[in-house]
């Protein structure tokens, strides 16, 4: 039964909508904090090629727990207190990170992290969707997620200019303190949501234990199987670009200042792209936005494919980043519908834990095949049938809109498609 209220939002959204995207912000820095640190931090501490691919990967195995446990909580407990906690454990122990001194310090380091940053994402999604007016819902979430590329490319600009070889905890050090520097912001200005408010006045409580089956029953099983290939799919693209796109741009014989130039622009076009075309599910509906951003997401990869220069490889980083992280964008802006309020945290987290998987089987994949001879340009064309899949999942998932079986929030009034 859809629990939703169909009150007007709180007016305080706006406030809700930046504190989100200034958490998104510091969540882009913190991912992208080991790839930007590892090549003076495995000096200092020793690392060997396959022991640094254990300090990427092993954040995100905290992600997905983290996700999957956070979204529960907000259901449960609210959003603002899980994301306040979110952002305590990822600030914490990003500063714990300066204090490693091995491999293992590292990792439990990294780990514990991860946790935190995957717990926040579910709950900034749902205080989005919540908080913004019904006809910019899907803008909200967008203008949130534009935060995560943006922090990335900052967290690029802050390894430049960090001086002196040895220096690689400078980005955990702005990775700790801003996110225990917004904690009292969060804690005073951040407020709850009317749509979980009402929902915890509800006396007919929700068992922990049909809130997990809810995502199954009343016709949600199709909507939940289908959201969750799209994020797989969509994510193990993205995250392969993440981490593998700047020794790509290097094989094909340009420079590393090249490369980290095509990093960049890639993370700008995300943050182009994540308010862009999550825009667009409110302006043009949802059937036309979805089809438009996995045709343009195939059209930039074969753009990125075909690219043999440096400006031809910018243009496609920066269309492959508009349009992967646009994509996922619009993704979370449809979970953030999917669901009434009271599963709402849980199915996103749900969705997002399963994604995070692609987070870690995409550049593990790509490692293996690159290691084995194979050419970039054939990586990024093997991941156009990738996308299709996450494409036709997403269409499947607009169709249990149009036929109800989603039960979003009345409140929810993007256009039909």
């Amino acid at each position: 039964m859809n629990t939703d209220t169909g009150h007007e939002p709180q007016k305080v959204g706006p406030i809700t909508i930046g504190l989100c995207f200034l958490v998104a912000l510091l969540e882009g820095l913190d991912l992208q904090s080991t790839g930007v640190a590892a090549p003076r931090m495995s000096k200092e501490l020793q690392l060997a090629v396959a022991q640094l691919g254990w300090a990427f990967s092993i954040g995100a195995f905290g992600l997905l727990p983290g996700a999957a446990i956070g979204g529960r909580l907000a259901d449960r407990i609210g959003r603002k207190r899980v994301l306040v906690l979110s952002v305590a454990v990822f600030g914490i122990f990003s500063m714990v990170t300066t204090l490693a001194w091995d491999l293992h310090s590292l990792l439990a380091a990294r780990f514990l992290t991860g946790l935190g940053l995957g717990a926040a994402m579910p709950n900034l999604i749902a205080l989005c969707a919540e908080a913004a007016t019904p006809k910019r819902r899907s803008a909200a979430v967008g203008a949130m997620y534009c935060g995560v590329p943006l922090g990335a490319a900052f967290a690029a600009a802050i390894g430049i200019l960090s001086p002196g070889a040895s220096e690689w905890r400078h980005i955990f050090y702005v990775g700790g303190l801003g996110p225990l520097l917004i904690l009292p912001l969060l804690a005073v200005f951040l407020q709850e949501t009317v749509d979980f408010r009402a929902q915890a006045r509800m006396k007919d409580d929700v068992s922990a234990t049909s809130v997990s089956t809810a995502l199954w029953r009343g016709g949600r099983a199709a909507t939940t199987i289908a959201l969750w290939i799209s994020y797989l799919g969509t994510l193990i693209v993205l995250y392969f670009l993440m981490n593998w796109l700047p020794s790509m741009v290097m094989n094909r014989g340009l420079s590393p200042m090249q490369a980290g130039q095509v990093q960049m622009l890639f993370n700008i076009g995300g943050s182009l792209g994540a308010v862009g075309i999550a825009s667009l599910l409110d302006r043009i509906g949802r059937k036309p936005t979805v089809i438009g951003m996995y045709v343009g997401l195939a059209a930039s990869l074969c753009v990125l494919a075909a690219a043999t220069g440096s400006s031809s490889t910018a243009v496609g980083g920066l269309l492959a980043g508009m349009f992967l992280v646009g994509t996922q964008s619009a993704l979370y802006a449809l979970a953030g519908a999917a669901y009434p309020t009271h599963i709402r945290g849980t199915g996103v987290g749900a969705a997002i834990a399963v994604g995070r998987v692609g987070s870690i089987v995409g550049p593990l994949i790509a490692g293996q095949l690159l290691a084995l001879g194979q050419s970039p340009t054939m990586l990024v064309m093997a991941s156009i049938p990738v996308i299709a899949i996450a494409a036709i999942s997403a269409l499947m998932l607009l169709s249990n809109f149009s036929r109800g079986s989603m039960q979003p929030s009345r409140a929810f009034n993007s256009k039909s498609i």
